[in-house]
Order: C-alpha cells, then sequence, then structure tokens
C-alpha cells in the first residue's frame, strides 16, 4: 500500500490543528496518518492470515501511535480527547 501525495495532505487537513497542508509533523498529523495505515495493515490480515511481516509492521505502528498518544494525554489533554474522538480510537 501506498499513500499517494493527495490523500496524506487530506489526512493531514482533516485532523491538522492549523489546518493546514504542511503541517506533518504535528502529533494529531501523525496520529491520523497511522490509524490510517493501521486500519489498512488490519483489513490485509483478515485476508492474509499468515502474512507475520505484516502484523509486525502492524505492531511496530500500533506502538508508535501509543506513544504519540501518550504523550499528548501527558502534556495536552485537550488534543488527546479531540484527536481520539475525531478519530474514534477510544470507544
Amino acid at each position: 500500500m501506498k499513500l499517494t501525495t493527495e490523500a496524506k495532505q487530506e489526512i493531514f487537513e482533516k485532523n491538522s490543528l492549523q489546518k493546514s497542508k504542511t503541517d506533518t509533523g504535528s502529533a494529531e498529523s501523525q496520529i491520523a496518518l497511522f490509524t490510517h495505515r493501521i486500519n489498512h495493515l488490519t483489513e490485509h490480515l483478515k485476508e492474509n492470515k499468515k502474512d507475520f511481516s505484516t502484523r509486525l509492521g502492524l505492531l511496530k505502528l500500533v506502538g508508535k501511535r501509543r506513544r504519540l498518544l501518550n504523550y499528548l494525554s501527558n502534556t495536552e489533554i485537550e488534543r488527546y480527547r479531540a484527536i481520539i474522538s475525531d478519530l474514534g480510537i477510544r470507544k
């Protein structure tokens, strides 16, 4: 799966704090990108149950996203609550 530049820009526009295409480094933008990739890999693994290299990559992405979410929850709880509600990460 290769995300096109336009698809990445759309993800960044929807979830960035400043609503800018160039805001790619903020925690919200990175979490949104990781979530998109995690969802795609999860669907892939539902069809290909024995693809263990993809499973490892998925677990690494989940860990990266978890660390970014921990950072946001420790520093700015309002931004954390906003991003989890926008992406629907927590139930």
